[in-house]
């Protein structure tokens, strides 16, 4: 057998070791960057969750308020359902409080802000009227929905 050169041998330990010194840089690179996602991960969970308590408060705040009749039944329904709908609820959620959700899609054709300022005296009596009628006929059951929201979070 013939004998390997020593500079066979040292090429050989510094292509190792150079690789070995490459594997390791970026495993700690890799390391580095698993931390910053985790991070990134619960910062983002953390400012969902501050959304959700933020929704869940407004929904508190505007069921306490059509129960103190600081509001009409209308608008609450339709805030209520956007606030449930954005907190993706489940479908038994918005079984339970149908009532707002019957509410706001009966009247959610009815114009508003801008456009409400812009209906003639005719059309705004029309629409107040619709408005009346849905609220007569579904406001036991809101008011009830309320008072169970009360409290609750989704």
């Amino acid at each position: 057998m013939t004998e390997v050169p020593v500079w066979i041998l040292v090429i050989a330990g510094l292509i190792i070791f150079t690789l070995s010194a490459i594997a390791t840089y970026y495993c700690l690179e890799l390391r580095k960057a698993r931390k910053r996602q985790a991070l990134q991960q619960a910062e983002l969970e953390a400012a969902a969750d501050a959304q959700r308590d933020r929704v869940n408060t407004s929904i508190q705040i505007i069921a306490k308020t059509l129960l103190d009749e600081g509001v009409g039944l209308t608008e609450a329904s339709l805030r209520i359902r956007v606030l449930l709908d954005s907190l993706q609820v489940e479908n038994s959620v918005k079984e339970e409080f149908v009532a707002f959700y019957k509410v706001a899609d009966q009247t959610s054709h009815i114009p508003i802000l801008q456009d409400w300022k812009k209906l003639s005296r005719k059309e705004k009596f029309a629409f107040e009227k619709e408005m009346v009628r849905v609220e007569a006929e579904y406001r036991d059951f809101a008011l009830d929905a309320a008072k169970r929201i009360l409290g609750r979070k989704f």
